[in-house]
This record gives C-alpha cells, sequence and structure tokens, in this order.
C-alpha cells in the first residue's frame, strides 16, 4: 500500500484536487507536487494539522498567475483542514541557498493579505519577484527522509541535498522563537522543542507526534507530566489545554541547556 492510500477519503479528494487546479492554473509549468509535514510523516492530526506542500514549478511564475493561486486557496484552505504551500522553481532549487528563495506561498497567516489585495486590486503582497523562507531548508530535508511525490519528478532527482548547517540553522531559529513563546502556544512549542533536541542528539527527523513519544520515554521523570500533557492536548480535539507556567518553564529551561550544550 502506498503512504497516499493510507490518507482518509476526504484528505486523499482534497490533495486531488489541489493536483487538479494547480494542474489548470500552471498548465505545462508544474513540475512536481510534494507532500511534506505531519500527512506525511503520519502523524495527521484533523483537528490540529495543516496539509504541507511544495510545488515546483519550471519557471517563476508571473503575478497573475498569482493571483489565480491565492484565489484558489483562498477557498481551498479551512475547507475544512488549512494549507501551507509554498511554491518554488527550479532555478531556486538548481543554485541552492539559504534561506532559499520562493515565488509564492500562501497559509492563513497571510489570508486577510491576499484577501485585500484581490478586492483592491493592488499588489502590496501578490507582487512580482520571490522572497526568501528560512523553513523551506527543514521543508525540503524533511521531504528527502519522509516525503510524498504525488506527481512530477522523484523528490532525489528534483530537490537538492540541503547541508546540515542549513538545516540546523532552520530549526534552531523556530526553535529560538518557542523558548519566548512556550506560554502563549505550549503545545506547538514543547513538541517542537523535542524535536530539535531529538535531532541535536542523535539525528532523527521526526513528526511532533513522534517527538512526543519520544521525550515521554527520554526526558527526566520530573518532566514526565507536562509533556503527558502536551501529547494528550495534541492527539485531542481540546482547544483549550492548561498547564501550569513553572512546569512549562522547567521544561524550556532544561530542553534549551541540553540543545546548548551539544551545539556548542
Amino acid at each position: 500500500m502506498s503512504l497516499m492510500e493510507s490518507f482518509s477519503a476526504e484528505v486523499e479528494s482534497i490533495i486531488a484536487s489541489i493536483q487538479e487546479e494547480l494542474t489548470t492554473i500552471l498548465n505545462d509549468n508544474l513540475a512536481g507536487l510534494y507532500i511534506h509535514g505531519s500527512l506525511a510523516m503520519g502523524g495527521f492530526n484533523p483537528d490540529k494539522s495543516d496539509i504541507d506542500l511544495l510545488v515546483v514549478t519550471k519557471k517563476s511564475i508571473t503575478v497573475e498567475t498569482k493571483r489565480k493561486l491565492a484565489k484558489f486557496f483562498l477557498t481551498c484552505s479551512n475547507s475544512p483542514y488549512p494549507v501551507e504551500i509554498s511554491f518554488i522553481n527550479t532555478k531556486q532549487l538548481k543554485d541552492w541557498q539559504h534561506p532559499c528563495p520562493f515565488d509564492f506561498h500562501y497559509s492563513e497567516f497571510w489570508r486577510e493579505r491576499y484577501e485585500h489585495d484581490l478586492v483592491r486590486n493592488t499588489h502590496e503582497f501578490l507582487s512580482e519577484g520571490s522572497s526568501t523562507d528560512p523553513d523551506l531548508a527543514a521543508h525540503i530535508t524533511i521531504l528527502h527522509n519522509r516525503g510524498i511525490c504525488v506527481t512530477g519528478k522523484p523528490i532525489a532527482e528534483i530537490f537538492p541535498i540541503v547541508p546540515r548547517s542549513d538545516y540546523l540553522s532552520s530549526i534552531v531559529g523556530d526553535f529560538q522563537e518557542c523558548l519566548d513563546r512556550i506560554q502563549e502556544d505550549p503545545v506547538y512549542c514543547t513538541l517542537n522543542m523535542i524535536r530539535v533536541f531529538w535531532y541535536v542528539k542523535e539525528g532523527v527527523i521526526s513528526s511532533k507526534e513522534e517527538a512526543g513519544c519520544w521525550g515521554l520515554a527520554n526526558l527526566p521523570k520530573e518532566l514526565s507530566s507536562p509533556v503527558n500533557k502536551i501529547i494528550e492536548c495534541y492527539s485531542s480535539e481540546k482547544d483549550d489545554c492548561e498547564f501550569e507556567n513553572d512546569e512549562l518553564l522547567r521544561f524550556r529551561n532544561y530542553v534549551a541547556n541540553n540543545v546548548q550544550i551539544i551545539l556548542s
């Protein structure tokens, strides 16, 4: 059984509709569609997870194409799952640099901005040129390890091998943000910090779900209570889980100190 066949009928239908619409909008310019993140790694939670995708195009895309893509994803995303997707052209991948350039990105963070541009016929956010995203080094590394090719060339043929230093830079950047935001977003930040700790300690690339299980088995027993609560909250439909600040800070300090020791 292929990994795609393990998806629910609903998720499979969403991926198929995205592939169909991208083929219509991009036509011959579509080089490939790829799945990364929790959906590719088997940890997709319908109540918490995004559908994470990367698209490769043969050449850069026009503003008109970006507007068509924005219109589509404004409709497609959050119906019912949020979609996070980046469009990279083959030249950007061939001439690898970090942070990696990209031509277009959609996530729910951009919804109001794109709606603003489309309604007012402005080009503040849907404009010419490319931007860069340090997260792409992590996404591409995960693709090589656990990703799924929906259509197009095999992952190993179209995506470069990201230098370890670039991957580390990408995940440590997110890790640093989590140090500051753990009380604001305890579930995401705790699981993400464990993922980074596991990687720098043992070189394992994991999903949030896998990281939580590893953390429960390998972190000191005094950290078991918050980690167990985090796993239960992540695995459930609840959005209002409560955590004690002191246990979150105790966890944060332990993991941060150990990551710093390993990287120093």
